[in-house]
């Protein structure tokens, strides 16, 4: 059974900085594994935030470019997000997705709120 649990979730200020992760248990990492962050805010259609391939690719938003960084611990089936020069805007739930195959796995999401 794969599992994905999100952590790091919280609340700072403007121009701070927080990194989730996203651990994976039952499931090969490393191998064809697309993994992609997703937010939704109150009242807003869910939006991409980034992704990372098992080669290494990422992709990020316009909105994130520069200040989110999407890594990823095959050793540790763990991805993270790093969120820097955060901004009121990126207040939302923010889920994690792994895609493997046909198969597509999400967590329970994690609260991140950013107050001005």
């Amino acid at each position: 059974q794969v599992q994905l649990v999100e952590s790091g979730g919280g609340l700072v200020q403007a121009g701070g900085s927080l990194r989730l992760s996203c651990a994976a248990s039952g499931i090969i990492f490393s191998v064809d594994v697309i993994v992609t962050w997703y937010r939704q805010a109150p009242g807003k259609q869910h939006e991409l935030v980034a992704s990372i391939i098992s080669g290494g690719t990422t992709n990020y938003a316009d909105s994130v470019k520069g200040r989110f960084t999407i890594s990823r611990d095959n050793a540790k089936n763990t991805v993270y997000l790093q969120m820097n020069s955060l901004k009121p805007e990126d207040t939302a739930v923010y889920y994690c997705k792994i895609q493997s195959g046909i198969y597509v796995y999400w967590g329970q999401g994690t609260q991140v709120t950013v107050s001005s």
